[in-house]
């Protein structure tokens, strides 16, 4: 294989990657940089195709979760997910036995229950919202702080 595919090859790889900015395509960008220095030093196409694999192979197992971890700190939680950690107040009885009550947080209404199957919170009680399983928020009473 000519040595110049794998430059293009990792032009290309970069680009999407440049233009996505999803961490997919870099890892194979890698092993193309690789396999076009492999077939700079001589090496044969097979041999340039075992490196571009094995070292895609190992950029994506080894330093994706690590990229992952760094590159995502600054996402920002969107509509219900904003919602988790957030305090509302009850405003029907929570039973979740009976699948009843309601919340309001943010100035809308929600469905709420506990994690527990025969959780009860009481009117005008300050919760904290711990989850979101459907349409439902999932509470929890508000600790009271000494």
């Amino acid at each position: 294989m000519q040595t110049i595919y794998w430059l293009a090859i990792f032009v290309v790889l970069l680009i999407i990657e440049i233009v996505t900015m999803g961490l997919t395509t870099i890892w194979f960008a890698g092993g193309a940089l690789i396999a076009f220095c492999a077939g700079l030093m001589g090496f044969g196409t097979t041999v340039q195709i075992v490196v571009f694999l094995a070292v895609s192979i190992v950029l994506l197992v080894m330093t994706r979760p690590i990229a992952l971890k760094y590159f995502n700190q600054e996402r920002q939680k969107t509509n219900a997910e904003s919602l988790i950690g957030q305090q509302a107040l009850v405003l029907e009885d929570i039973d979740t036995m009976q699948a009843v009550g309601r919340v309001e947080i943010r100035g809308q209404e929600w469905s709420a229950k506990t994690d527990e199957p025969d959780g009860k919170i009481a009117k005008n009680t300050v919760v904290v919202v711990d989850g979101i399983q459907g349409v439902k928020l999932i509470v929890r009473a508000r600790e009271e702080k000494k």
